[in-house]
């Protein structure tokens, strides 16, 4: 009975690493290519970006938001860094331009949602619009090439690791810190489980909710940075669908729609496991539209284990609270 409980508690906790490591012995027994240093290495690159849009997705969920703009944000705040780098050759400048663009459109978003008590949903669609036809609007419609140096961030590495895993690494860890060791972090999930039990208990929920959204705009602007470097240019048009990439990620790592559960690792883990994937399809030769019909069934088994899950929990708290209602009694 003890041995059946424990495995029931190691598969709730751990099911998604669970997962990534069959996905990942499965696809190095069907492809031999699959598991080489420089595959990883090109998987690593190529999941970077969504990733680090992720770990953004993920404490705004969990605090019972989301971003549908983050991808045009990408776009305006890459392009922008793009054009300031090209305009001074200045890398830090750049890097600068690139955080400030994504945090004031992030500010807009948090504005919405807490001054005017916009939906995350609406405020942040009417982000995705403005701020992609910002980013075209400046360059006119035209992609900004011979960028130089700039390239650095996405494509050149530090002792044989990439870059953008790099920041991907860092910024996994500042998410992991903030949200298991800080106030913020716990403030995220009391909102994001019950609101106003979070507000009547004290929480500044319209301040946490800035928060989130000013964390999420440094980790757009870091990607937009990173996006543009790897693609050798300034690209108004770029990273469309990016957004749903990210939340992807989240959601198959465990993070939840209804809001007060996820974690840094688990949107990893959901990350590789996306890319794991397209990895393998790649290498097999399957046809691109099917990979498309393979990633949004992806998509709806997550949000149906999500609210399996979720309705598990419930039915298991109510358990708890009638077993304890007849030992009072008793």
């Amino acid at each position: 009975m003890r041995t059946n409980k424990t495995w029931a508690a190691i598969k709730s906790k751990y099911s998604i690493y669970l997962v990534l490591l069959a996905l990942f012995i499965i696809c190095c027994i069907a492809n031999k290519n699959f598991a080489t240093i420089n595959n990883f290495s090109n998987i690593s690159r190529q999941i970077s970006v969504a990733t680090i849009l992720g770990f953004g997705q993920t404490i705004l969920i969990i605090s019972g938001m989301l971003d549908l703009s983050s991808a045009s944000v990408l776009a305006l705040a890459g392009v922008l860094s793009v054009d300031v780098y090209k305009m001074t050759g200045n890398l830090l400048l750049a890097f600068v331009v690139a955080i400030i663009a994504g945090v004031l459109c992030n500010i807009i978003n948090g504005m919405m949602v807490t001054k005017f008590k916009a939906p995350p949903f609406i405020a942040t669609l009417a982000m995705m619009t403005m701020a992609r036809g910002a980013a075209l609007l400046y360059t006119k419609g035209q992609n900004i090439y011979q960028i130089g140096d700039y390239t650095v961030f996405g494509q050149k590495s530090i002792m044989g690791i990439p870059i953008p895993m790099i920041f991907l690494v860092v910024i996994l860890i500042i998410t992991w810190y903030l949200l298991k060791h800080t106030t913020f972090g716990r403030s995220t999930y009391a909102i994001g489980g019950n609101e106003e039990a979070a507000n009547a208990s004290g929480i500044n929920v319209n301040k946490i909710k800035m928060k989130a959204f000013i964390i999420n705009g440094i980790f757009v602007g870091i990607a937009g940075l990173l996006f543009m470097s790897r693609n050798n240019g300034g690209m108004p048009n770029g990273a469309v669908g990016y957004e749903f990439k990210a939340l992807t990620a989240a959601v198959i790592g465990g993070t939840s729609f209804s809001g007060g559960v996820g974690t840094a690792a688990g949107t990893l883990a959901g990350a590789f496991i996306v890319g794991f994937l397209d990895n393998i399809m790649v290498l097999a030769g399957v046809n691109s539209y099917v990979q498309q019909i393979v990633r949004g069934a992806i998509i709806a088994l997550a949000v149906i284990y999500d609210i399996w899950a979720k309705t598990k929990r419930t039915k298991s708290k109510l358990g708890s609270i009638e077993k304890k209602k007849k030992s009072t009694k008793n």
